[in-house]
């Protein structure tokens, strides 16, 4: 049907539809760099908050209570890395994650560095740990704790022989133990140390320090004494150390012998007979002294030769080095034990003879004393 050119033109009610090509987006939105962009910085996000959560676990884990159930110790030796100590801590169940620790570790070094503290190091020695120990204390305890300290006590009069016996017996010290040094070089001392410390070194401290001590003493003695050197000091010394236990006697008891060398008396000591005899092991205990021992030729047996023996019989403290050095000025030339754990001196052989009688009649009557509790021990007890 044909329309008119007004017609034509009538709106109809409909609304037309635009044709051609669907809308595009812009050419910067297609650019590939954009898109690279966009998601290298979505992974950015993703991973920044990753390693927050990272770091929040790291530091509740460093922070937190450990695994350890009960004290422990653990032995960082010379020379250990970060990395080894980390992993023989979590063998030993102190920490819970050995990279955990590392990490903690040198973050916090790090951060300690920045704000001026410069002493983060790991030190050697053994540590203690208490039970639930953190990784944080476990860190500090290394970098800034004292190492556990152990100890060896050797008593004076000791000789070379049992020294070694001890040191060779201690369960801390490690290693062989040296070649047996001279007598009388080592001093008596009770000396720490700690966890890894060869038996050879810990020989050579007690060598220093005898060194050290002998020098210091030797240097400040009294005039005129009848020793010719250094050797024969500590040599009357040990003979001091060995007749008596009482610290306060030992001037007394030096006075003795410095006054029979200056008579050319013999010593007549009877420690030289037992280290003639029995050298450092000593002499047993269920062995007496017999005659055969008094008259026995040994270049020790001070009742045979005049003089000093050729060497120390033991190995002196500070005590009797001092005593030596500075004797009591007395003219006695006898003792003989009292009874009492001390000595009865005398000048003359009279009155050192009566202290004997006195010391054989208290030796009778504890005897006897002995026998008779002994005798009422084992009579039985009468029915009633």
């Amino acid at each position: 049907m044909t329309h008119g050119p007004d017609e034509q033109f009538q709106p109809t009610g409909e609304t037309p539809q635009r044709k051609g090509k669907p809308r595009r987006r812009s050419r910067h939105a297609r650019n590939g760099f954009v898109i690279l962009l966009n998601f290298a910085f979505s992974l950015a996000i993703v991973a920044a908050v990753g390693g927050g959560l990272a770091l929040y676990w790291g530091k509740q884990q460093f922070d937190g209570p450990g695994p350890l159930q009960a004290e422990s110790t653990y032995l960082v030796a010379k020379g250990s890395n970060l990395a080894d100590t980390a992993n023989g801590l979590a063998r030993a169940g102190i920490v819970g994650d050995a990279r955990v620790f590392e990490y903690g570790w040198r973050l916090t070094s790090l951060d300690e560095r920045m704000s001026g503290k410069t002493d983060t190091g790991l030190r050697a020695g053994e540590y203690g740990f208490a039970p639930g120990a953190s990784m944080r204390s476990v860190m500090e305890t290394l970098q800034n704790g004292r190492p556990i300290q152990h100890a060896v006590t050797i008593p004076e009069g000791w000789t070379v022989h049992q020294i070694y016996a001890r040191l060779q017996a201690d369960p801390i010290l490690v290693g062989d133990m040296p070649p047996m040094v001279a007598e009388g070089t080592l001093l008596p001392e009770t000396y720490t140390f700690t966890r890894g410390m060869t038996r050879a070194a810990m020989v050579d401290r007690m060598k220093a320090a005898q060194s050290e001590l002998l020098d210091e003493i030797w240097k400040g003695r009294q005039d005129d004494l009848p020793v010719k050197d250094m050797g024969e000091f500590v040599t009357l010394a040990s003979i001091v150390e060995k007749e008596t236990g009482i610290a306060s006697e030992r001037p007394h008891v030096a006075s003795v012998f410095i006054n029979r060398l200056r008579e050319g008396m013999r010593l007549q000591s009877d420690p030289t007979i037992i280290y003639g005899v029995w050298g450092g092991a000593g002499k047993p205990s269920d062995e007496p002294i017999r005659q055969s021992h008094i008259a026995g030729a040994t270049p020790y047996n001070t009742y045979v030769i005049r003089g000093l023996p050729p060497g120390p019989i033991a190995n002196p403290g500070r005590a009797s080095l001092e005593a030596v050095a500075h004797p009591l000025d007395t003219r006695d030339l006898y003792f003989v034990a009292d009874g009492t754990g001390g000595h009865a001196f005398a000048r003359t052989l009279n009155e050192h003879n009566a202290n004997v009688r006195r010391y054989r009649q208290i030796e009778r009557d504890a005897a006897a004393a002995r026998a008779e509790a002994g005798a009422a021990e084992e009579t039985p007890a009468v029915a009633q």
